[in-house]
């Protein structure tokens, strides 16, 4: 993985600031609001959630560029050489179809609902690690890491185009240091008001 795929990957995240901002920075404003002790060991707390997402993303890098070493491979037996970025330029173009309302809505929320509402056990795990210490804030951003983001499925289409599982880590590593500015910023600006 060169320097101009990391900074692709590294620029998308922080597009996807705003988005990221959105979905996740309530989430850190819950968890900076429930911190009595705000100003001790704010920034640990930051610090730890979002190097928990960092680990899980580069996890989930990982797994797609060895899902797309595994489809070049594929692609070199059947005579096709960039099978991975066929690969992933189809899924890019099926998933801007989907979201233009190209297909039927029944058909378009079955596709976008994959993983469908999150267990009512998960969700009190997270709850209770809003309310614990650095390591809580770090198991958070573990867990939450894995929420279904349509963002995040575009990174892992880059990842996927990586070709190995270190050039995917890689690639999604600098995805997620991408938009880590933002939720760095609205942790501090919320930490400091409190």
């Amino acid at each position: 993985m060169d320097a101009a795929n990391l900074s692709t990957s590294f620029l998308l995240g922080v597009v996807s600031s705003l988005h990221c901002s959105q979905m996740c920075g309530p989430i850190v404003l819950a968890y900076s609001m429930a911190d009595r002790n705000a100003n001790r060991g704010a920034g640990w707390n930051h610090l730890a959630y979002n190097g928990g997402r960092l680990i899980t993303y580069s996890f989930l890098g990982s797994m797609a560029g060895l899902a797309g070493e595994r489809i070049i491979e594929l692609g070199r037996l059947a005579g096709v050489e960039r099978a991975a970025s066929l690969f992933s330029g189809l899924s890019l173009i099926l998933a801007g179809l989907i979201l233009s309302g190209q297909f039927s809505s029944r058909v378009s929320a079955g596709l976008i609902q994959i993983g469908g509402r999150l267990p009512q056990r998960f969700s009190r795990i997270a709850g209770r690690l809003l309310n614990s210490g650095v390591r809580g804030k770090f198991a958070l951003g573990l867990a939450l890491g894995f929420l279904p983001c349509g963002l995040i499925y575009a990174a892992l289409l880059k990842a996927i185009e990586a070709g190995s599982a270190w050039a995917g880590a890689a690639s999604m590593f600098a995805f997620g240091a991408g938009t880590a500015g933002a939720l760095l910023s609205i942790g501090y600006f919320s930490t400091s008001i409190t």
